[in-house]
């Protein structure tokens, strides 16, 4: 297989189903233009979080109701509300009966399914051999998969009623009982497909030895759409979101003032990740950079833009930054002790506690009796891991504070005066630079502000480093 790309089309997008289908499942494709695509999709907007719980809120999901067994029936009432939020779809989506019933029996047996090996699972589990904590992740892999195989199996039948061969492929492992890699299971689904004559919708959650959503969490979509991009040997990896990947977020700076990126490397996706601005997922992106699949950012419901090209070798001819991102909500924990100078180890006892708590790190930095990590996590967490250092150093000082990181990246900043510039624009701004962080690859630069500043700060940089910035004027030879 080769000469085809494999898409990926996030949740956001997908409940937006008849422009999806106008701007990228069809658009002004006609037979054969159709193909040699792979699609591999996401659940509707919102069902994953009735699913587990809520990603941004943590409000409580199937899963979370299930796993804390406060109530026999919580987990019931809100499973039975998912399948309800999924008929309504199905009754958005489809507009003659049959196909709308289709989509509800395919609904009805998942879920019904799922219910009774979860009342199984409870059952078994209340004669004590068999403890509900060993089985937690499987149950978690279970609800996700409802909604993964949901929206494959609508977009499938739907592209059916338009006459193109779509194909449903299932990848969640839904009744069998093989227990491959997912490697394997991937090989298997593929290996009869004639991607020049059909057309695979996939699902974004697959059910593999390895457990995806052990390693991933709720990753799993783009890890599943990069392995299938790595093993079929697609020319092209393509990922459809809400928005283009832009110099900022146009929800900050005014949508008039910043404008698609256009082209950037793997290197600026992976500063954008340790941010949380997923243009993909770190371990997704090492896939396709190994492999040297280039990766586009499209906009959804802008299907005439070339889009975003991300790639291992890209580096921007003229210096310069390319992005202003940023991350609210860090906690810097600064850990002093005086006892530091001139000794070892301390660092590694530190990150063993916050491996230990599983605080995300965002940034560090260090002096000669001073270790400062930021970190992302909730502000339980945060007072664990503080006890336990206060604990383990009882001469040590540790102390807390909330604050926002704001970075400028880019392919290429290697540029004398961009720094200085930067540190200039937040000044002018009145905005006091509690840290900052370069490293020798020069590919980002980051800054450590009160959060209140957070949005002006990357307004200004903005408007400094991109809007209207110029590379100083090369100096004259024997210039002072």
């Amino acid at each position: 297989m080769n000469g085809h790309t494999v898409e990926k089309i996030g949740g956001t997008s997908m409940s937006r189903t008849q422009e999806v289908l106008d701007n990228i499942l069809m658009g002004k494709r006609k037979e054969q233009e159709l193909y040699n695509r792979i699609f591999v999709v996401s659940a509707y907007g919102g069902i994953t979080d009735m699913l587990l719980e809520h990603k941004k809120s943590g409000a409580s999901g199937v899963y979370a109701l299930y796993a804390g067994a406060e109530s026999d029936w919580a987990w019931g009432d809100l499973l039975n509300k998912v399948g309800e939020r999924m008929c309504e779809i199905n009754m958005e989506i489809f507009e003659d009966d049959l196909s709308c019933q289709k989509a509800d029996q395919f609904v009805r047996e998942r879920i019904e399914g799922v219910r009774s090996c979860l009342i199984d699972l409870h059952r078994l589990c209340s004669y004590g051999h068999f403890q509900l904590d060993e089985h937690l992740i499987t149950v978690r892999e279970m609800l996700a998969a409802i909604g993964e195989a949901h929206s494959a199996f609508n977009t499938a039948l739907l592209l059916q009623q338009h006459g193109v061969n779509a194909h449903f492929i299932d990848l969640t492992g839904w009744r069998e009982l093989d227990n491959l890699t997912l490697e394997e299971r991937i090989q298997q689904a593929f290996s009869s497909l004639d991607l020049a004559r059909e057309l695979p919708i996939v699902t974004g959650y697959p059910r593999c030895k390895e457990g995806t959503m052990m390693i991933y969490d709720r990753g799993y979509s783009e890890i599943t759409f990069s392995k299938i991009a790595v093993l079929t040997e697609a020319r092209e990896a393509i990922i459809h979101k809400e928005y283009h990947l832009s110099s900022a977020d146009p929800k900050v700076v005014d949508k008039d003032r910043v404008e698609p990126i256009g082209r950037t490397n793997y290197d600026v996706a992976d500063q954008l990740s340790n941010l949380g601005m997923e243009a993909i997922h770190p371990k997704a992106a090492k896939g396709l950079r190994q492999c040297h699949i280039p990766l586009r950012v499209k906009n959804a419901f802008d299907p005439d833009h070339a889009g975003t090209l991300i790639d291992g070798d890209y580096k921007s001819d003229t210096p310069c930054v390319e992005i202003i991102a940023g991350r609210k909500g860090v906690f810097a924990i600064e850990f002093f002790e005086q006892d530091m100078v001139g000794s070892s180890g301390y660092d590694t006892q530190l990150l063993a506690l916050l491996e230990r708590f599983k605080l995300k790190i965002v940034a560090k930095d260090t002096n000669a009796n001073t270790i400062t990590h930021f970190v992302a996590s909730s502000l339980k967490a945060i007072k664990r891991v503080t006890h336990a250092m206060e604990d383990a150093f009882p001469s040590a000082a540790v102390a807390v504070r909330k604050v926002a990181l704001v970075s400028a990246i880019g392919s290429n900043m290697q540029v004398p005066g961009l720094l200085s510039n930067a540190v200039s624009a937040l000044a002018k701004a009145d905005i006091n630079i509690l840290a900052l962080h370069q490293s020798m690859r020069q590919v980002d630069m980051q800054f450590v502000v009160d959060e209140k500043d957070y949005e002006q700060a990357i307004i200004h940089l903005h408007e400094h480093l991109i809007e209207s910035y110029s590379l100083p004027a090369p100096r004259s030879v024997g210039a002072a």
